[in-house]
């Protein structure tokens, strides 16, 4: 079974709470995320989420992920599948990693596995630069003078 694992992460001069309030503030997400263009559903352990995900220059999917862990403020982690479990695994998370009262360290990624990893594996370029939009426009949003310190 092939596996395949992208990993981002940007530095943000905010605190934990703020960065985790806009995250999981699910409603308000297609806003300011070029990435993950709607959530529904609610972050709880056991939940099932409708997402939809647009990387640059491919078609949009929408998928029905399990939220596997939620931890306020620190980790928020699912897993999808492509039509069946084994096929195209996707487990995706959220870390959270705060540097001080007024800096997170924010960390997205996603472990990929099953049988057509390598046959779709040209498709994850795109979703790492999807990745790295998301990053810098929750930065963006999280650091902005006009929210709440």
């Amino acid at each position: 079974m092939a596996l395949r694992r992208i990993e981002t992460e940007i530095d943000i001069e905010a605190p934990a709470e703020r960065v985790w309030a806009l995250l999981t503030d699910f409603a308000q997400m297609p806003s300011w995320n070029p990435f993950i263009r709607s959530v529904s559903g609610e972050a709880t352990n056991g939940a099932r989420l409708t997402i939809l995900v647009s990387p640059p220059g491919k078609r949009a999917m929408r998928f029905t992920p399990t939220v596997l862990s939620v931890r306020p403020n620190r980790e928020l982690r699912w897993l999808g599948h492509l039509f069946v479990k084994g096929l195209f695994d996707g487990e995706h998370y959220f870390l959270l990693e705060p540097r001080n009262e007024r800096a997170t360290r924010f960390v997205q990624g996603e472990n990929f596995s099953g049988l057509l990893v390598g046959p779709l594996s040209g498709a994850l370029p795109a979703t790492r630069m999807g990745f790295e939009a998301m990053n810098v426009a929750l930065k963006q949003l999280a650091e902005a003078p006009d929210r709440v310190q």
